[in-house]
């Protein structure tokens, strides 16, 4: 049975989830150029170092009335033959794996899709502990004469990007544009959000000359005992809901135990007592595992939090862990970073599964 990784996140109290092949980055929801007569459901565009990309609210392109956007919210960028897209979430959740025969493409009667528009954009739902509305491939939410408008408009405001400009002080010179400069994206922001609202967008404009993205690492972001710790996305298979957990005899305490992941025995590791120097607390059934793949060996790492699931990582910013922060053993850290006005500590993963004296294979 073939299955497919999605991203899950959370809109305005709905699961969503939609395949990881098209999602390009995610970052922190910046201010937004906003135009009069947008297609139905863009709120503006941003410059995305330098491209203009267009930001879709779901929530109005699906029906629903929107709610006031708020800085924890977040953008994924979508990529698809037509367009590159981002799309405003509440919250970002963990990776799952989901077959196609595991997605039901007629709905309840509470999902029952009564607008056209619903019906491009949701491919079916997903049956979990909780549902999951699969979407579409972005390529169907538009109709043609929605994605020539939005085109149209990427390709006027990329004509005004000018090194060094701001994307909501772009020279525009004629008049059926002039309201570019009067729209204010979220005008119920106070003057702080704002201001964070304004760093976010000039932080994202900086130019593709002035970054060198082999310097640029994907991350997954946990926490564990209140610290931040950040993981090498390639060695992260998925996260998943930790359920009926097996007790292994006679192992030592960071091993809690085996547990069935659709049909693989996958041994769970709690990494605190390495990492923290604390005792295992155990283990809460309906609690969020790691799965780690990483030289041939796949184990669940017990994670408290998921805070982020594609962070993507400036190598430049990391520097040797802080001695402030005495409580981490930093011998199994790659250095710290940070994240979210936070120190995130990046884990070394290889060092971690095949140095730390874990025991993680046949013996166990």
């Amino acid at each position: 049975m073939k299955k497919n990784l999605y991203l899950t996140f959370s809109l305005n109290n709905y699961l969503y989830g939609i395949d990881t092949a098209y999602v390009e980055e995610i970052f922190n929801l910046p201010d937004l150029t906003t135009i009069p007569e947008l297609p139905h459901g863009i709120i503006g565009f941003v410059n995305l170092r330098e491209k203009i990309l267009p930001v879709l609210d779901l929530n109005l392109k699906l029906g629903y009335l929107s709610p006031d956007y708020r800085l924890s919210d977040s953008i994924v960028v979508l990529k698809s033959e037509e367009l590159q897209l981002g799309i405003l979430v509440n919250q970002i959740h963990e990776i799952r794996e989901i077959s196609l025969e595991e997605i039901a493409t007629e709905l309840n009667e509470q999902r029952e899709l009564v607008v056209d528009e619903q019906r491009n954009i949701i491919n079916g739902v997903a049956h979990f502990p909780d549902e999951v509305l699969i979407l579409n491939h972005p390529n169907n939410w538009f109709y043609v004469d929605e994605t020539q408008q939005i085109v149209s408009l990427q390709n006027y405001l990329q004509q005004d990007i000018v090194d060094n400009s701001h994307v909501d002080e772009l020279q525009t010179y004629d008049s059926e544009f002039s309201l570019l400069q009067k729209s204010i994206f979220c005008p119920n922001a106070t003057l702080e959000e704002r201001k964070v609202f304004k760093q976010r967008a000039d932080n994202l404009r900086l130019s593709t000359k002035t970054q060198d993205f082999k310097n640029f690492k994907t991350l997954a972001v946990i926490t564990l005992n209140d610290h931040l710790f950040g993981i090498d996305l390639e060695m992260v298979r998925e996260f998943t809901d930790i359920y009926h957990v097996t007790p292994i005899p006679c192992c030592p305490s960071h091993i809690v135990g085996n547990m069935n992941l659709r049909g693989e025995i996958l041994t769970l590791v709690d990494l605190r007592g390495l990492l923290l120097n604390v005792l295992p607390k155990g283990v809460i059934v309906g609690s969020k595992a790691m799965v780690i793949e990483v030289e041939g060996i796949v184990a669940g790492v017990i994670v408290e939090e998921i805070y982020d699931v594609m962070f993507s990582l400036n190598l430049q910013k990391v520097t040797a862990i802080p001695i402030t922060i005495n409580s981490i053993n930093a011998q199994f850290c790659q250095g710290a970073a940070p994240y979210q006005e936070k120190i995130m500590s990046i884990l070394d993963i290889p060092k971690i599964f095949l140095k730390g004296g874990l025991i993680v294979d046949e013996a166990v």
